[in-house]
């Protein structure tokens, strides 16, 4: 991988977010056979300062290309690696004990282990979740298989679920997680309050950061995606600008400077894969 993975440490191998700060992108995968147009966006970016990809599974409950193909597929035309997630969702024990080796086998380094956004109402009728096995083993299955292993960290500020969030990381980190991405962070004031609350865990922290397009984007986020708090402050500032886009990219810009000086690294998410909101975020190389 042209030396863009580090070394873990423990037996040789490699993997993401291990040593120094590091930079992710978070692909989406298409909506069908057809992975060129994505492949060839993300080819393009390889002017810009980042480290990786990170590929998402079946976002919001909806078929998606699998992400494991996704994940090989990047590694091979960009030469950056990706990390694949892979849900308790979408599959029971076997399948996941086969998805776990198949990701070694195809040089996948490192796994999310998430339990998968829940399916809508009016969807379940004809799609049901698996979930016969839950984080915890599957994040001993992934160390086990060689594999770095992390965890999402999201504290529902919604339902002021910090404490709750944190005795689930500590379980998360006492089966082996390695690392932990949070939610998308807006301001320093949030900052502040993950990493009081799990300082002491001692893994490396991954700033979530989700560019913000809209005003109505802003408010949307806020009051409808569980897990994200946009503060008043910054929704008033998207209201405001004469160029939102611009406005929200400079947020990212933002959060990515901060998290640079506490966090370990920085998961950067275009909305709507608008890749090209990253031409103002990460610095060219």
């Amino acid at each position: 991988m042209n030396g863009l993975l580090d070394q873990t440490g423990e037996t040789g191998r490699r993997g993401m977010y291990t040593a120094d700060f590091t930079v992710s992108v978070e692909v989406v995968p298409p909506s069908g056979a057809d992975a060129a147009p994505l492949l060839s966006t993300l080819v393009s970016l390889k002017g810009l300062s980042f480290n990786g990809f990170s590929v998402a599974t079946n976002p919001v409950a909806k078929p998606y290309m699998s992400a494991m193909a996704v994940c090989s597929l990047i590694q091979s035309y960009t030469g950056k690696p990706a990390v694949l997630h892979l849900t308790t969702r979408d599959h029971n024990r076997l399948s996941l004990q086969g998805e776990l080796w198949g990701a070694k086998a195809l040089g996948i380094e490192t796994v999310m282990i998430c339990t998968g956004d829940f399916v809508a109402m009016k969807d379940r009728g004809i799609t049901s979740t698996v979930r016969d096995l839950d984080l915890y083993p599957l994040i001993g299955m992934a160390r086990a298989a060689g594999l770095r292993t992390g965890v999402v960290f999201d504290i529902h500020p919604e339902l002021n679920g910090l404490k709750k969030a944190v005795k689930h990381l500590e379980k998360k980190v006492a089966e082996g997680a390695q690392f932990a991405v949070t939610q998308p962070v807006y301001d320093e004031e949030g900052a502040d309050v993950i990493l009081n609350a799990v300082g002491h865990l001692g893994i490396p922290l991954i700033m979530g950061i989700l560019p913000l397009r809209t005003f109505k984007h802003a408010v949307f986020l806020h009051e409808k995606v569980a897990g994200i708090s946009v503060p008043e402050a910054l929704r008033s500032r998207m209201e405001k600008a004469a160029d939102p886009v611009k406005e929200g990219s400079l947020n990212a810009r933002e959060m990515l400077f901060l998290a640079k000086n506490r966090f370990k690294g920085a998961c950067v998410m275009p909305p709507f894969n608008h890749y090209e909101v990253l031409q103002d975020i990460l610095t060219v190389e």
